[in-house]
């Protein structure tokens, strides 16, 4: 900071030969003018990290939305929280802690799934920041603020600055919905874990993973098969970690937890307490550059590596024409004509480019497959062992949709 903070105090670590001038002041300031109100995404270790940069840079109206509480697991990293927090809301806590630290900042905390808030809720701020720790949950606020673009209507584009970190390496990026390149066009980047043979999951496991997996996917099948698996409900990962223990024991293997049983059913990445706070001052240097004009903005994709050393390396990522998210082609997909749609499906999970858990297909003239509801499964269940070849003609368009997305997505099959 500078001679004084964007507040207009004078902070005791900063360069006294820097004043911030009265348009920057009253850009963080003037929020009920410029509608200047950041929405935080996942208040936990880049979360808080993210939150403390933003106040302190002098955003005044700052909005939290995490559903999760706090664990003593999150103390060590985590530092907005402390052990007489155990249990209860992150976004709660977080807020009230930075309140009270920085002076003249409000936080409004919302406790939930950023999936709760509806399109008109996303459409008040002006600039939403992500620091969220799932993939998933990156391309469904993507998808998101890319729908709600109106061309007619400049407000409606939303700046996305979202961040990541995975151990030592990280990466910022800011994305202008429409405009640049989206989280849906560098999927590819961040391919999906490798999957482990069903084989070893369900007869020899050797890995308290393989436990998870088998009570995540063999088990749940088998025994609560009614129910939709929700990797959000502490209900169901608790069901999911007992039962795995379970399992464990039979074959005395060590090592499973409530929290390796999280992150593996959600594929949560894993965080280093300097490479988000690496990653936060990026973000948060983007949303003081696009809040107050003071620079230009990151173009568009920053990626840090911490292993050895600090090394940064800045790229512009191209938009992809045929991204099922932001482009206007359908994306080309090469398929064997003789695998079955069943086979295909389990496909769109592995993909790099779909990494599609759930999805539903269908054409212009059918539906191929629809998940949800029962009735309809029931009725297109029989279509899951016919092969491509009878289903379809090589480069038709099939329509995909997933209940973890707001959007359809468009492929072009095509046979080999």
């Amino acid at each position: 900071m500078g001679g004084s903070d964007l507040s207009g105090q004078i902070p005791e670590r900063c360069d006294p030969d820097w004043v911030p001038g009265p348009e920057t002041i009253t850009s963080l300031e003037s929020s009920k003018i410029l509608r200047l109100l950041t929405p935080l995404r996942g208040a936990g270790g880049l979360g808080c990290e993210i939150l403390k940069n933003l106040a302190l840079s002098g955003f005044k109206d700052i909005h939290v939305i995490d559903m999760d509480t706090i664990d003593i697991s999150n103390l060590n990293r985590q530092f907005l929280f402390r052990q007489a927090d155990v249990g209860k809301p992150k976004a709660e806590v977080a807020a009230a802690f930075v309140e009270k630290r920085v002076k003249g900042v409000k936080i409004t905390p919302f406790v939930g799934k950023i999936q709760d808030k509806d399109e008109e809720f996303y459409m008040q701020f002006k600039i939403i920041v992500c620091g969220l720790d799932s993939i998933e949950a990156r391309r469904w606020i993507n998808s998101l603020v890319v729908g709600m673009v109106d061309l007619e209507n400049l407000e409606s584009l939303k700046p996305l600055i979202d961040g990541g970190t995975e151990g030592f390496k990280g990466q910022a990026r800011v994305i202008l919905p429409t405009l640049s390149s989206c989280i849906e066009c560098q999927l590819d980047m961040h391919a999906p874990r490798a999957a482990v043979p069903l084989c070893t999951i369900a007869t020899i496991p050797r890995q308290p993973q393989h436990c998870i997996e088998w009570a995540h996917q063999i088990a749940w099948g088998e025994r609560r098969k009614s129910e939709e698996f929700d990797g959000d409900n502490m209900e169901h990962v608790t069901w999911i970690y007992q039962t795995a223990l379970e399992r464990a024991k039979q074959f005395s293997i060590p090592g499973v937890t409530f929290s390796m049983s999280q992150g593996v059913v959600k594929n949560i990445i894993p965080a280093i307490a300097s490479t988000n706070a690496v990653i936060s001052a990026a973000c948060t240097s983007e949303a003081l550059k696009i809040a107050t004009s003071c620079n230009p903005y990151l173009e568009n994709y920053m990626m840090y590596a911490g292993e050895e050393g600090v090394y940064t390396y800045t790229f512009a990522v191209e938009q992809k024409e045929d991204c099922p998210v932001c482009g206007n082609l359908a994306k080309t997909i090469e398929v064997n004509p003789e695998s079955t749609l069943e086979q295909f499906i389990e496909s769109l999970g592995e993909r790099a480019e779909a990494q599609l858990k759930n999805p539903s297909l269908r054409t212009k003239q059918t539906t191929l497959y629809q998940r949800f509801p029962p009735q309809l499964e029931e009725q297109t269940r029989h279509n899951l062992e016919r092969k491509l070849k009878d289903l379809l003609e090589s480069g038709e368009e099939v329509a995909v949709s997933d209940p973890a997305f707001t959007i359809d997505f468009r492929f072009k099959l095509v046979f080999r």
